[in-house]
């Protein structure tokens, strides 16, 4: 065991762990007033639900002994033989502190989704969804990737979760738009302006700092493929920030706070798979593409007619399939010899090894996340009434206000 490894990472599972009360004060800025507490406790209360699920199963399935490539098996339950030693994924640091360090990442990705049914669910059936979806959604794929199944095997290269995280979450997240509906009088010129942009962009900025335990905590040491993952997340970002805005400025006339927000997530996203194995100027890259294209992606929505409240789709979802594919084009052996060449550096097969990745991510998570939607519906109902909604889910769902002005 390795004592500077174990204090690099106890530091990035705390950073990691900041990155949902952030992600709620980033989704909580963006919904209308009478909605901004009941958006909030969607991320917060996962940090609960999740810790559960990851001691007595989630665990055990994500990255216990395999079963057929597909998922872990059952041996780890409660834990069962997870201690303060090293383990198998890796050995310089407690195998607990490894399962904590994966357990961030799961509590984080279900509070992504909630983003595409923000303003519109009943919190009962939030609740059942995040349990059924985290279940039998989050942990299979995260088996893939990571935890020595199919993808894994065949060699697709996730650094951080590009896979496992963010195309997962925004293909849910269509799923749940899709299923549940519009909120009322979207489309129909009523007004959906942020409550409070401030608190958006701070939530913004928590995650931005998480990200670094995030991306730079996935090469579970303290060594130099943590100290690239930290650059690349940083350059990476702060050119979509700005390439997002110019799209904007160009598009709309005007640059925005929420475009430099929106952008500094979405190139947070697309570093995110690659952020290990490609060089900064790839890293550079990447962002500058990511900046403009999760932005033309938010901006198809409304022409393709479903309500993703607050763009898990376009940021997640489109961010993490291009960097998914970039990590195809630009990683290289020279920067991270544990990784592999992308078909810029003369591997072309690295990029259909992403691309089907890609795929099988894509489609297994939108059918069973439609799957889970349906049945949670007919057993309790998905969405609250119509009554309920123009009142608010604060008041409604949890007898509270936001704001006493």
């Amino acid at each position: 065991m390795n004592t500077g490894d174990t204090a690099f990472m106890l530091i990035a599972s705390a950073l990691v762990m900041l990155m949902t009360p952030g992600l709620a004060l980033f989704y909580g800025g963006l919904v209308r007033s009478k909605n901004v507490l009941g958006t909030i406790m969607h991320s917060f209360i996962c940090l609960g639900i999740v810790s559960i699920i990851w001691v007595v199963y989630g665990y055990s399935l994500a990255f216990g002994p395999d079963i057929g490539g597909l998922t872990g098996n059952l041996d780890w339950m409660w834990l069962k033989g997870v201690g303060t030693n090293v383990g198998p994924y890796s050995d310089t640091i407690p195998d607990l502190l490894f399962c904590a360090f994966q357990l961030m990442f799961a509590i984080l990705t279900p509070a992504l989704i909630t983003g595409g049914f923000a303003e519109r669910m009943k919190f009962s059936a939030f609740l059942i969804f995040t349990v059924l979806w985290s279940s039998l959604i989050y942990m299979p794929i995260c088996h893939w990737v990571w935890g020595g199944g199919w993808l894994g095997s065949l060699g697709a290269l996730d650094f951080a979760g590009g896979t496992v995280i963010h195309i997962n979450c925004g293909f849910a997240a269509l799923a749940a738009a899709i299923i549940i509906g519009k909120r009322k009088g979207w489309g129909r010129g009523e007004s959906f302006h942020p409550n409070n942009l401030p608190m958006t962009v701070l939530g913004a900025g928590i995650l931005w700092f998480g990200w670094f335990g995030f991306n730079a905590g996935s090469a579970l040491a303290a060594d130099g493929t943590a100290a690239l993952a930290f650059f690349t997340t940083q350059v990476a970002t702060g050119a979509a920030a700005l390439s997002w805005i110019i799209a904007e400025w160009l598009l709309r006339g005007k640059p925005t706070t929420l475009g430099a927000a929106s952008g500094a997530v979405a190139g947070l996203v697309a570093i995110t798979p690659a952020a290990g194995f490609v060089g900064p100027i790839s890293a550079v890259i990447i962002g500058l593409v990511a900046g403009v294209l999760c932005y033309l992606a938010v901006l198809a929505k409304s022409r393709l007619g479903y309500d993703d409240a607050l763009d898990v789709v376009g940021i997640h979802g489109i961010g993490g399939i291009w960097g998914a594919l970039a990590t195809g084009l630009f990683a290289s052996i020279a920067v991270n010899p544990g990784g592999a060449n992308g078909l810029f550096f003369g591997n072309p097969h690295q990029f259909v090894i992403q691309a089907t990745g890609v795929g099988a991510t894509m489609a297994y998570s939108f059918i069973g996340s439609l799957i889970i939607l349906k049945i949670i519906d007919v057993a309790v109902g998905l969405r609250v009434t119509t009554e309920e909604e123009v009142q608010g889910l604060d008041i409604t769902q949890h007898s509270e206000i936001g704001y006493s002005l």
